[in-house]
């Protein structure tokens, strides 16, 4: 039987200020927005996953309706957030009321915060959250962020979490883990495959009902952060992205995450005064891995070529529609959001087309042409293939504009479009020459550089690799990488930063092609307090953990 709680009045409850400890890298506490009488609409949120035809609600398991759809984020909450919209940020306690971080980044002390209730009316405890790291230590499958935990110490209503290395680029990926109940999980036997179908959280919802094209929650009375504004939430799936930008722009969805073609028509247009498209860069990028063990990718010096001649700005504009903000740094890095990343050594340099540039770096390593055709050291015309999936429409149409690139050396690049299956086969074996391909978005740059370089990804040709697919295979990049992720001070992490950022100018192991920002749509008629360009508090996405910071942001509109 569902759990279910009376209607919740119109209104949001006085921001709870809970002051966090000086030390650390913690600021802010919970709930800060303020409600205002007069709401009550329900708020549809969407994707465009097709039907949900099975009901999984472990907050774990990467294909689990509650992670698709995203719902678990307003039943299940984090300790605390990182605003990966903009890192600057402090850290924001949420089920901890306090968050401190050992110099070296080796271990977390986190606080419980008092006067918090399971859904069923247990009290929330640091042993829920003790219970719950410890969980994700001893079950490998479901630390699948990696996070190598050592030890889980529990001391009164504070919990110190250690780990084998240092998590500073990942504070993320500790802070954002869903907490349960230890009361409920404790029961069960493989946590990895439980579909927990009556999820007791301590978030602002609780799960009403579930079927495979929709799935209701309905606000709690008692919940811990104050009284929300939306007291109905359904998380609708359409079955592909031109249904879902249709039940935007007529106003049956409210929220969703989704790459809309012809943006401004389809959807901003229908409804100017209230329909919102915001995509702030993150710290991760769309790029050309290429595969560095094989011809022609193997000489860096058409590599570097490769890199002059590709234009993102054409990329942005056709591929992506104008819907993403340009990427211009040559270190991959997007702007602004990763400004204060950017070395001393590249801070004034941009990505430019220059057709000439590329040719002389070509002779100069030994490249000729016959006629119009690039010629290589060996004697062989240069050719190559780029690959994506057949119907990721903006790859498919960034990948013939990077062909159409190729042609100015002199190149014929050739674009082949599998299934999704051979294509992803291939990509994790290497079986490829070029493909368009994105980087995780992390707090920190370490994700974005790591993907495309590091040495911990590394795997024979033919083997899987999960990321690096390229065998980019370079002692130092991978040191410094060690490095920036270990370091205790910002001096020596940027140092090694910078060492990562100049291999990865000059060694080009991959293309940077354009920003891969955080996407979200939504329309302000029933609610405002949405994040946005003048106050950037979160990831717009409705399946992100976040999320549910921006739930009880929400105010009812007039």
């Amino acid at each position: 039987m569902r759990l279910k709680t009376s209607a919740v009045a119109l209104g949001l409850a006085t921001a709870l200020l809970v002051t966090a400890c000086s030390g650390g890298a913690t600021e802010g506490a919970g709930p800060s927005g303020s409600g205002a009488s007069g709401g009550g609409a329900a708020l549809t949120i969407a994707k465009p996953d097709g039907a949900i035809a099975t009901e999984t609600n472990n907050p774990w398991v990467g294909d689990s309706s509650g992670l698709k759809l995203g719902y678990i984020n307003a039943i299940l909450e984090p300790l605390g957030f990182v605003n990966t919209v903009d890192p600057t940020d402090p850290i924001r306690p949420w089920l901890a009321s306090e968050i401190t971080w050992s110099d070296d980044y080796t271990s977390v002390k986190v606080v419980a915060r008092e006067g918090v209730k399971w859904n069923d009316g247990e009290d929330f405890t640091a042993e829920d959250i003790a219970f719950t790291f410890n969980l994700l230590k001893d079950v490998a499958a479901l630390d699948t962020a990696a996070l190598g935990m050592t030890g889980v110490t529990l001391d009164g209503d504070a919990v110190t979490i250690s780990f084998a290395s240092s998590m500073y680029v990942k504070q993320d990926k500790v802070l954002h883990k869903h907490i349960v109940p230890q009361h409920v999980w404790e029961a069960v036997d493989d946590p990895a495959t439980f579909a927990n179908p009556e999820p007791v959280g301590t978030g602002p919802y609780v799960l009403s009902s579930f079927n495979s094209q929709s799935v209701e929650l309905t606000a709690r009375d008692d919940y811990w952060g104050g009284e929300l504004a939306v007291p109905t939430l359904y998380y609708v799936s359409y079955n592909d992205n031109t249904a879902l930008t249709t039940a935007l722009a007529n106003g049956d969805a409210d929220w969703a995450q989704a790459f809309i073609p012809n943006v401004k028509s389809a959807y901003l247009d229908k409804d100017p005064e209230h329909n919102v498209y915001w995509a702030p860069a993150g710290l991760g990028i769309d790029t050309m891995f290429v595969n560095t063990q094989a011809k022609p990718f193997d000489d860096v010096a058409f590599r570097q070529a490769m890199n002059l001649v590709i234009d993102r700005d054409k990329h942005r504009e056709i591929a992506r529609e104008g819907g993403v903000p340009a990427l211009t740094s040559v270190t991959g890095l997007p702007t602004p959001v990763g400004d204060a990343y950017i070395s001393d050594a590249f801070a004034k340099k941009s990505f430019k087309v220059d057709v000439a540039a590329a040719k002389a770096v070509l002779t100069s390593a030994g490249y000729t042409w016959a006629g119009d055709k690039l010629v290589d050291p060996d004697g062989e015309a240069v050719a190559f293939e780029l690959s994506v999936p057949q119907g990721w429409n903006d790859y498919v149409t960034g990948i013939s504009l990077i062909a159409d690139s190729a042609k100015s050396l002199g190149v014929d690049a050739t674009v082949n479009t599998p299934d999704s299956d051979t294509w992803w086969a291939a990509k994790g074996s290497g079986d490829f020459q070029a493909i368009l391909h994105w980087t995780d978005t992390g707090a920190t740059p370490y994700d974005l550089y790591s993907d495309i370089m590091d040495g911990r990804w590394l795997e024979p040709l033919g083997e899987t690799a999960d990321f690096n697919f390229g065998r980019f295979d370079n002692a130092d990049a991978t040191a410094a990488l060690a490095e920036y992720a270990s370091a205790t001070e910002d001096a020596a992490r940027a140092a090694a930063l910078a060492a990562v950022q100049k291999i990865f100018v000059d060694e080009v192991p991959a293309m940077p092609i354009g920003t891969r920002p955080f996407i979200g749509q939504y329309n302000t008629r029933g609610y405002t307090g949405w994040p946005s360009d003048d106050d950037p508090y979160a990831n717009p996405d409705p399946t992100q953990p976040i999320s549910v910071l921006i739930l009880t942001r929400l105010t009812a509109a007039g």
